[in-house]
């Protein structure tokens, strides 16, 4: 996924990013609600992780301004104000989930997960695909019964396949899911990493439309 954190906090965010990063996900960091604006018109975003209290404003009227535009970005809030009012007016603003400061990091992997399943339409974190057995909140894989370990970034690659069955992406579409701005990224960073997906999981499991990109295989 491509993660957009909007959070002023220095020590918080940089936390944030490498738990995004470790995560084998992509993620840009920005510290103002402008720097977030002109981040939303240049890409697009799988979720955003939003701070309230900016240097510039409040991140609720920023959030209240990209649903009125019809963005419908999944958000989840991160914030040091914990009264149930905050909560109720952060939702009502249009976020998906609410997370008070301080929080542990690997709940935070696990809310990510939990509304980026929601909308690719099937919250069920347990999937099958031919031999496969997909656990999608475990971060694991088992093939004919058997563990099959995946890096971080392999990881990533085969669930942005996995939440667009079928579809196909190009390969600076799989560039933008698993890499931030000022990441530099080899020409043949995606084939390496698709070559290695097939030998792991099966030569089937991703097909190249050649000069296309890439699809999730039939089971």
């Amino acid at each position: 996924m491509r993660i957009l954190l909007i959070e002023d906090d220095t020590t918080l965010g940089a936390a944030v990013r490498d738990q995004i990063a470790a995560d084998g996900q992509s993620v840009d960091w920005v510290t103002r609600l402008d720097a977030a604006g002109d981040a939303v018109r240049a890409t697009a975003y799988d979720l955003m992780l939003l701070d309230l209290m900016l240097p510039d404003g409040r991140g609720i009227g920023f959030l209240k301004s990209l649903r009125a535009k019809g963005d419908v970005t999944p958000v989840i809030i991160l914030t040091a104000l914990d009264q149930i009012s905050d909560r109720i007016e952060g939702l009502n603003a249009g976020a998906d989930d609410y997370l008070v400061k301080p929080f542990d990091l690997a709940e935070l992997s696990a809310r990510i997960g939990s509304v980026a399943r929601r909308y690719s339409g099937n919250p069920n974190p347990i999937l099958s695909h031919g031999p496969l057995d997909i656990d999608l909140a475990a971060r694991n894989i088992h093939k004919d019964g058997k563990p099959v370990p995946l890096t971080a970034r392999e990881w990533a690659l085969f669930e942005a396949f996995l939440s667009r069955p079928g579809q196909l992406l190009s390969k600076a579409q799989l560039e933008e899911k698993l890499y931030a701005f000022d990441s530099e990224v080899e020409s043949n960073t995606i084939e390496v990493h698709v070559s290695r997906l097939r030998k792991k999981l099966g030569a089937k499991v991703i097909v190249t439309e050649r000069g296309m990109g890439y699809r999730l295989g039939r089971p």
